[in-house]
Parts: structure tokens; sequence; C-alpha cells
């Protein structure tokens, strides 16, 4: 399945807030609005644990042979599986970008690393799932345009805490990686344990 490129708002309103997926500044969603849809009867297992992973996939811009390779990468690792997938997602370069504010959504933040305009401890980084690490310095190209751009998404961000694991100076366009990011700081309301539990029955 290839990467979502449809109604953002439809998503939303049957999955919840997708914060990476659609910048809350441009058309308020209720919570009434997000809850409308009616529900025919129970929800099955199955339709909840297709939920969630809807939710991860969705918020992280991801398609569905991309989710699967980090669930195979998360559970070779050490610790909890839900836990490393998160951790994998949330060092992504698209992200990172979200997350310091130099992107307002995480497909703005994939645009701009496509277009060239992102350093990575002074090279370019053309690759949206390019994994970051403790201590990568993330800045703009020295270009006007490159500024611009991260300059206005700075702008219209909310002025949210930003991560402990990151650090911003907006007036060098620089962002630094200081650690692997707490699973608490993803603000995401899902269960990862149920987008393990998925990928599991389907393998």
């Amino acid at each position: 399945m290839s990467r979502y490129r449809g109604p953002r708002f439809k998503k939303i309103r049957r999955l919840g807030a997708l914060p990476g997926l659609t910048s809350t500044s441009k058309r308020p969603v209720s919570e009434s609005s997000l809850r409308s849809q009616p529900r025919s009867g129970k929800r099955s297992q199955y339709r909840i644990r297709l939920e969630e992973k809807q939710k991860l996939r969705f918020h992280y811009g991801l398609g569905e042979r991309q989710l699967l390779r980090y669930v195979r990468i998360a559970g070779k690792a050490k610790g909890s599986t839900g836990q490393v997938l998160l951790q994998l997602l949330e060092m992504r370069l698209d992200n990172i970008l979200f997350r310091l504010g130099m992107a307002s959504t995480i497909p703005g933040a994939r645009q701009l690393v496509n277009h060239r305009h992102i350093l990575v401890n002074g090279q370019i980084v053309d690759i949206p799932s390019y994994r970051c690490k403790p201590r990568d310095i993330i800045t703009t190209r020295n270009a006007q345009k490159s500024k611009v751009l991260v300059q206005n998404s700075m702008d219209s961000a909310s002025r949210e805490e930003l991560p402990k694991h990151l650090t911003l100076d907006s007036s060098q366009y620089k962002g630094i990686v200081n650690q692997i990011i707490d699973s608490k700081w993803v603000g995401l309301k899902i269960n990862e344990l149920l987008v393990v539990e998925y990928y599991s029955r389907q393998t």
C-alpha cells in the first residue's frame, strides 16, 4: 500500500488527532467531530488493532511496507518492541524537523528534505527516513529560500514545549539531537502494543 495522499481530515475524523498529518492551525477539528462517525455495534479486536496501526501509519506518513519493516527491525532489537518501534519512528529526520517546529507537518518536513534544504552535520541529506542519532546537528542550507521556508514554519508553529531530547536555536535555524527520545514525549494517543499484535497476526 502506497503513502496516503487523500483527504487528511477524513482520516482525522475516523482515527482521532494526528498531529504529524496536518497542521491544527489550518482548520480546527472539534472533539465531537472526531467522534461523530456512527459505530455499527461493538468493534472487533481486529478492528481495534487495525485502527491503532492506521493511526501510527498516517501520523508518520508511512507506506504499509515501510511500517512493517520498522516493526520487524524493532522486533529484533533489545527491549519492548512497541517502545523501540516508536523510538525508530521518532528519530526519523522528517519527524525531528516536525518536532523542532522547522516544518508544520511531517509531509512538509519530508518535502524540505526531498528538495535538499536540510543539512545534517554539515552535509545535505535528502532521505526523509534518515535515522538521526544523539549529537546530530540539523540546519538549513545557507540559501535564502531554505531559510525562508523554515522561518515560515517556525512562525506558524504552535508554541509547545520542546521535547527534552531536542534543542532548537531558532536564530541559527539549528536543531540538536541530545538523546534518544523518551516515549512520554511521543504525544500520540496510541497503544503501540496493539500495532505489534496486528502485524504478528498478519505474518
